[in-house]
């Protein structure tokens, strides 16, 4: 079976095409600058030429026909033609209180995506975009969503619940709702099996580590909790993200600046993180190559940074009292070794001893950084939501055709 993976963003399109027999993937690539007349169109089929397009490309529906053209392309495709494609997965922010799983798209499950715009104003429009383009370009062809927020619906309530008067919960449906579902799930099963221990026996830290980032503790193979909230804003810092602050602090800044809902909401979410304390960059490599230059603004970036990331990993370490492994993926988490060294040498009351050797190794691959004496492995593995989405699409499909 092949599956069409797409991630569907405000003026960008995201593509992966499987072959789920071996979960080979045939081609991938994506669109940007959607709405412009200069979009650029980046696909890279297997074992041949990529190829790079500038062109007007005004909306999603456009972008999906010019990825399927691309795709059956007698010179540079990989299917003869779009009926092979038996299936498309799409990556969707906010499942909200209504998905707790993965699930094939019909009117009500568009219905309820829309509904939660307000909670995620940013992607889910963009996503159900994403959708609509698809149904334009192959209505026949069925579609399936995995949520973010999905794996995080096993948090109890004194987990997800925030301590404000319950009617904003049971009115406006107000709680920590986690993202990167997808990306902990998927890291945190490879973890298990690469210790050879199964998961539902395990207490893990995952550190989703990229320009956004956020750190769950799974216990016993399910989210118990997670740092991001609501909204993505909450809890680490971030490239551009502010990550926990006094709350007090929007109503202050908001009189003392003059400052707009609109311009303190963009003030938190894409002026604050590591670009406002280091004045030069969200980029962690960026920041590293700063610091050695001697650059004072940029070590405390750093230092802030480490701090409040292994802050939340010692109190999960507490909430779930006791951690057998922590692993770090994305891409600060899997490329940094300055920060994952700064994190885990810190760490050593949790029994925790780092292998400074392998920290060191520049590699893609799943590995091991801890020693074999440390009581609490340390794993760097690089995440693959897009498989998630996959091998979801694919079970989907797979048990809707059993059922016919």
């Amino acid at each position: 079976m092949k599956i069409l993976v797409i991630n569907a963003g405000s003026s960008s399109v995201k593509f992966q095409l499987y072959e789920m027999e071996d979960e080979s993937v045939l081609a991938k690539g994506k669109v940007e600058r959607i709405g412009m007349d200069s979009a650029i169109l980046s696909y890279e089929p297997s074992g041949k030429q990529e190829v790079r397009q500038v062109e007007e490309i005004l909306e999603h529906t456009t972008a999906i026909r010019k990825v399927l053209d691309l795709l059956t392309d007698p010179e540079h495709g990989v299917l003869v033609s779009t009926g092979e494609i038996q299936a498309v997965g799409h990556r969707v922010v906010h499942g909200g209180e209504s998905f707790s799983s993965s699930v094939i798209i019909n009117d009500e499950v568009k219905q309820e995506i829309k509904r939660l715009f307000d909670l995620a104003p940013l992607h889910n429009p963009a996503h159900l975009l994403g959708i609509q383009a698809v149904e334009r370009n192959m209505p026949e062809v069925p579609q399936a969503v995995v949520f973010d927020t999905a794996f995080h619906q096993t948090m109890p309530p004194q987990s997800y619940l925030y301590p404000i008067p319950m009617v904003l919960y049971k009115k406006h449906k107000v709680r920590r709702y986690g993202f990167h579902g997808t990306s902990h799930a998927y890291v945190s099963e490879r973890a298990a099996k690469l210790m050879q221990r199964p998961l539902d026996e395990l207490k893990l830290v995952t550190c989703h580590i990229g320009n956004g980032a956020s750190c769950t503790a799974v216990l016993n193979g399910k989210s118990y909790d997670t740092s991001m909230g609501m909204t993505p804003l909450e809890g680490l810092m971030m490239g551009t993200r502010s990550g926990d602050i006094d709350p007090a602090i929007v109503p202050y800044a908001m009189s003392k600046e003059e400052l707009t809902l609109s311009e303190v909401n963009s003030m938190l979410n894409k002026h604050s993180g590591l670009m406002a304390i280091s004045g030069i960059s969200s980029d962690m490599r960026e920041i590293v190559q700063a610091m050695g230059t001697g650059d004072r603004s940029a070590a405390l970036a750093f230092d802030m940074y480490e701090y409040r990331l292994r802050k939340y990993i010692g109190a999960y370490a507490a909430a779930m009292n006791g951690i057998d492994a922590l692993v770090f993926t994305a891409g600060v988490g899997e490329n940094s070794a300055d920060l994952r060294a700064s994190v885990c040498r810190k760490l050593t009351f949790l029994g925790l001893e780092l292998d400074e050797q392998a920290n060191e190794i520049r590699s893609g691959e799943e590995r091991r950084i801890s020693t074999e004496g440390s009581a609490v492995q340390v794993w760097v593995i690089p995440t693959n939501e897009e498989l998630v989405i996959a091998r979801d699409t694919h079970q989907l499909i797979s048990d809707r055709i059993d059922v016919v």
